[in-house]
């Protein structure tokens, strides 16, 4: 049933991450003189051997391994190669049996976030359009729901390309037909031809999901070139083990690309995100790092060879079983906190494959919101407030909640 991804112990953990680091640059007893890195200093971070035997991942943080580039393509630094054959295992855990790709046929790299990763794709579709189409920038444009995280903004502005919002019904977070062609229609209008498009696989902010059909459906009848990214930086690690059959996956020939954030639902430490993409599109954004063994495809550069073994372990530690019966929990909490609201008469949404319960901002005090640290829609205006369903939010930590908004 899964390829790559198996449950392991600790030891099995332990001993794979020690070989790995084996295989690195050894700078204390390798002679090698032209890289501009080193360990971690050590007359501040404890070197001493009895500490590290037992902690493999504050060991790679130590031994500091420099994952620059791409290592799915190829060619890689081969002074890194043992903890980057542990990362190529991790994207082909994601691609493969979380996202039902086939083996060795998507590319990828650990980021430092979800919002490198959106960047990341929008920037590899606006080359790929004036690559393959000699498609002018002014023609090229993303579009994506106005619930979709502000790293849309953010790539919009780095990329010098426009953006469109599509707009979604208020009260239950859905899209239409109608307003896909709405949004497409302004954007056609303006003279756009290529689009970048963001689907939501569980907003930031509602957990909502938006239905790949309609973009597909609008976009398809429009003629226009469009390549389909999912931002899966909250779901990615969520979502697929709730109800994702295929919409959402690799196997939808539509998509393209998937952004996944493990410093969220997957608990690794912050500046953990994956970038995923079929092959044959990432080579659009090689800048040409000659120096770089096998160059650079990747918007960050140098990263943490560090933050790929964590994702991998925390993967391995759980094996996929355990991350059923870890999704299945938090989904039943989930539940279990709907009914609560339902019964008091308090309006909220939540989307019935997601861990997060967002309520209408006239059931919830400034106080209450402040003392069980609910996130505000808007900080200057709020509608409404959020509850994240993590590990650590227990039914214990919820009744206290319940009974504030019940008074």
């Amino acid at each position: 049933m899964y390829t790559y991804w198996k449950k392991k112990s600790h030891d099995e953990i332990k001993q794979r991450v020690f070989a790995a680091l084996r295989e690195n640059i050894n700078y204390n007893n390798q002679n090698v003189l032209g890289i501009p890195a080193s360990y971690l200093d050590n007359k501040v971070f404890n070197q001493d051997d009895s500490f590290l035997q037992n902690a493999p991942f504050i060991t790679t943080l130590i031994k500091n391994p420099n994952h620059i580039g791409c290592h799915t393509l190829g060619n890689s630094e081969h002074y890194f190669k043992g903890t980057q054959e542990i990362e190529k295992e991790l994207i082909e855990i994601c691609a493969v049996d979380i996202l039902n790709g086939e083996p060795n046929k998507q590319d990828g790299y650990v980021a430092s976030g979800g919002t490198e990763a959106n960047i990341q794709a929008i920037w590899i579709y606006r080359n790929y359009f004036e690559n393959e189409f000699n498609a002018k920038r002014e023609e090229i444009a993303i579009l994506c729901s106005e619930d979709s995280h502000y790293s849309m903004d953010k790539a919009s502005n780095l990329l010098g390309i426009d953006i469109y919002k599509v707009n979604v019904n208020q009260e239950n977070r859905e899209l239409s037909n109608e307003v896909v062609k709405s949004a497409l229609d302004a954007a056609k209008k303006d003279g756009k031809k290529y689009f970048a498009v963001i689907v939501n696989m569980m907003t930031t902010m509602y957990g909502s999901i938006d239905n790949i059909d309609f973009y597909i459906e609008e976009l398809e009848k429009s003629g226009c070139q469009f390549k389909i990214h999912i931002d899966g930086a909250y779901g990615g690690f969520y979502y697929p083990f709730t109800k994702n059959k295929g919409k959402l996956t690799f196997q939808n020939k539509h998509i393209t690309s998937f952004t996944l954030d493990a410093h969220k639902m997957a608990q690794a430490p912050y500046g953990t995100g994956i970038f995923l993409i079929r092959k044959g599109y990432i080579e659009h954004a090689n800048t040409k790092a000659s120096y770089v063994e096998g160059e650079d495809f990747t918007l960050i550069g140098s990263r943490s060879g560090a933050n790929a073994i964590a994702v991998w372990m925390i993967l391995c530690m759980n094996g996929p079983f355990g991350w059923q019966e870890k999704v299945f929990i938090l989904q039943r909490r989930s539940e279990w906190l709907s009914v609560q609201l339902r019964d008091l008469g308090i309006a909220f949404y939540n989307h019935a494959m997601s861990n997060i319960i967002t309520l209408k901002s006239e059931h919830v005090s400034p106080k209450i919101a402040s003392n069980f640290g609910l996130v505000p829609d808007n900080h200057e205006k709020p509608n409404w407030y959020k509850i994240v369903l993590m590990d650590h939010v227990t039914i214990e930590k919820l009744m206290p909640l319940l009974d504030a908004l019940k008074s």
